[in-house]
């Protein structure tokens, strides 16, 4: 299959450039800048735009058979100066669901959006939170344009773990130096509340599942293991041999801020994927702990910046 990753040099998009043409696709990725210094991704070819600027045209698209996109923006992007409800209309409200205009007035037969779960699984957030309302219009803006000859689906994925060489993975360089006991600045808690976690891997057999099987028009909830935040920092602990044991406390954590935690401090966003989607994507579960000690390899392997 001809596949373009939007989003493509990103931690996702690049991870799912490897899987992907490691089960024999041809793949192209699609970014604003180029792929910079030895990465593992420098040889993939490089279609350069912008989906939010609409820099992309139908000639671009033409040549390809499905597209993945992993491009959409999330609360990390969002800078303090920012008119939030602006920035969402135009990189996801807007953005995403032009983007996949495009897409089926060039031909493409299939295309992948990778979502977010919050309004699967708490609907009501949407009503109050700007980030939250525009995850949820733009998958259902994308959907809204499939046929039975073009067939769009969403993943809502909940939080991925995963790192690449050449991607930014400071948050688990924090971690880890954390766990090691060189942060000293930074107590031994976290804070209140949890979520879902899921593989970067687990995801890349999830986008392979739906890019052959998905039904079109469809929303897919997937995800792998519901632990406490505590729980998931004391994975890391673990994994970097720390021998400490981190407590739980209601208080904001310099880690993880309480403007990360969308569902609000205290809050724990658990669900369990629904078993035959599961399979009808084919991705594999209980996946956490193997990526924590691949991601802990991968920063200890990754030179400290300049």
């Amino acid at each position: 299959m001809k596949i373009l990753i939007v989003g493509g040099t990103g931690m996702i998009g690049a991870h799912a450039a490897l899987f992907l043409k490691e089960k024999g696709n041809d793949v192209t990725l699609a970014a604003r800048k180029p792929v910079t210094g030895p990465s593992p991704i420098a040889g993939f070819p490089v279609i350069l735009g912008d989906y939010a600027e609409g820099t992309f045209t139908e000639a671009d698209l033409a040549p390809f058979e499905a597209i993945v996109f992993a491009a959409g923006n999330d609360i990390r992007h969002l800078s303090r100066d920012t008119d939030e409800n602006a920035f969402w209309q135009k990189m996801q409200i807007e953005g995403v669901p032009n983007f996949v205009a495009l897409a089926k007035r060039a031909g493409v037969k299939r295309l992948v959006q990778l979502g977010s779960y919050y309004h699967h699984v708490m609907p009501h957030l949407a009503d109050t939170n700007a980030y939250v309302r525009g995850r949820k219009l733009a998958d259902e803006g994308a959907r809204a344009l499939a046929t039975p000859d073009f067939n769009v689906s969403t993943l809502n994925p909940p939080s991925i773990v995963g790192a690449f060489p050449g991607v930014s993975a400071k948050r688990y360089a924090s971690l880890v130096a954390w766990g090691r006991g060189e942060r000293p600045e930074i107590p031994d808690y976290a804070p209140a509340g949890g979520t879902n976690y899921m593989s970067v891997r687990s995801l890349c057999e999830a986008i392979w599942g739906a890019l052959q099987n998905a039904e079109s028009g469809k929303a897919y909830l997937i995800g792998d293991e519901n632990l406490t935040f505590r729980d998931f920092f004391q994975k890391i602990f673990d994994a970097v041999g720390a021998g400490r044991v981190l407590e739980e406390r209601d208080e904001e954590h310099p880690i993880l801020p309480d403007a990360f935690i969308v569902p609000g401090r205290g809050n724990i966003l658990a669900y369990e994927p629904d078993p035959e989607e599961t399979r009808r994507l084919g991705y594999t579960r209980n996946d956490i702990d193997r990526t924590i000690a691949e991601v802990v390899a991968m920063v200890d392997q990754t030179p400290p910046a300049k």
